[in-house]
């Protein structure tokens, strides 16, 4: 029979290491193996500290040299696997993915940019949307709820690169927003203005397109482009002011004298994931928070003249994983029966004139006219 390999005593735990099993198998394997055809005196088997395990069985004396063999084998034994653990526990270390630098690279601030508008892939879709309220405010009077709204965009951009303002890029996009009976949530078609007390037809926003006045550039005309947003916890923030003051194209060729210009403020608050953004490898980044405010004049399709007041909108959102798919149950289905075109973006070459609430109102009455 072979040797019967025990555990000494002060070892005795239900699960064994690995390393120390192996020394002391190691330690009696070549014990056994060193047996012969000799007595084996108690008196050898105590010089070493070593008990002899085999039953009626004769060793030689264990010599100085078979202590040093195993000896050595067990240092091998235990530096290997402390090197197998290092390994093991470098190779467990993630690798941090490469990061744009934002602050010193204006091709890369720039990048940063995209992904959180886009995506750095030409032609991808994104998708945002946005949901919230419209309020009237009249001086004298208390402000009023008119409306809650549902809004998205989908848009896609395209890499534009020079060889004297180096990379840049430029978007397109659609948008929609459809205004809802604060009560029910009901998309409206029509609308009894409680201001006038008149009943009007409504006009959803409905711009086709939205696009980017021209490519942004790494080198634009007042210098090197610059990383605008604030970092805090985790997160880069950033609120961008529009405000906007044109000829209003409703109000005739004389705006200068009689008044009538288009005056209007939009406020764009955008929260992205730092880690998201700063990666340099993914080509967009999914979590953004939005939040928008307008402030406007009434609606042309609220009919209401010369009334002095004005429009607050207000609302948050997010960029979509899930694309236009991911929009609400209600707002997908007035989109398939009257806004198909919205379910995707533009070409990325679109170079049509952008479309506003006003020049949308005004195509829809000529049209009415017309018939």
């Amino acid at each position: 029979m072979g040797p019967e390999f025990h555990r000494p005593a002060w070892r005795g735990r239900s699960v064994a290491t690995p390393t120390y099993d192996s020394v002391f198998n190691i330690f009696f394997l070549i014990q056994h193996v060193h047996c012969q055809t000799l007595p084996c005196p108690y008196s050898q088997r105590a010089r070493i500290g070593a008990t002899c395990y085999s039953n009626n069985h004769v060793t030689k004396p264990i010599t100085m040299k078979l202590v040093l063999y195993t000896l050595a084998l067990c240092a091998l034994l235990l530096s290997s696997e402390s090197f197998g653990q290092k390994k093991s526990k470098a190779a467990a270390t993630p690798v941090p993915p490469p990061q744009l630098d934002v602050y010193n690279n204006p091709e890369d601030a720039l990048k940063a940019d995209r992904k959180i508008t886009s995506s750095l892939k030409d032609g991808e879709e994104c998708t945002y949307w946005w949901e919230g309220k419209v309020w009237s405010r009249i001086s004298g009077e208390k402000d009023r709820l008119l409306f809650t709204y549902i809004g998205m965009n989908v848009r896609a951009s395209k890499t534009v690169n020079d060889p004297e303002k180096g990379y840049g890029w430029r978007h397109v996009s659609r948008e929609l927003l459809f205004y809802m009976d604060p009560k029910t949530n009901e998309i409206l078609r029509t609308w009894k203005n409680p201001i006038t007390n008149e009943d009007v037809e409504v006009f959803h926003i409905a711009n086709d397109p939205v696009n980017g006045r021209g490519p942004t550039f790494a080198k634009g005309p007042t210098g090197p482009y610059k990383f605008k947003m604030q970092e805090k916890e985790g997160y880069f923030m950033q609120t961008n002011e529009v405000p906007l003051f044109y000829s209003n194209p409703l109000a005739g060729d004389y705006q200068d004298y009689v008044g009538g210009t288009y005056h209007a403020m939009e406020v764009f608050n955008t929260i992205v994931s730092k880690d998201e953004l700063l990666n340099a490898s993914k080509d967009k980044a999914d979590d953004v928070i939005i939040a928008w405010t307008r402030i406007s004049k009434f609606l042309p399709w609220m009919k209401m003249g010369d009334k002095a007041g004005w429009l607050i909108f207000t609302g948050t959102g997010k960029k979509l994983r899930g694309g236009t798919d991911a929009l609400p149950d209600a707002m997908k289905a007035e989109m398939k029966a009257n806004y198909p075109d919205y379910f995707h973006a533009p070409s990325v070459d679109d170079d049509r004139p952008n479309e506003t609430s006003w020049t949308y109102f005004k195509k829809q009455m000529e049209k009415k006219k017309k018939k």
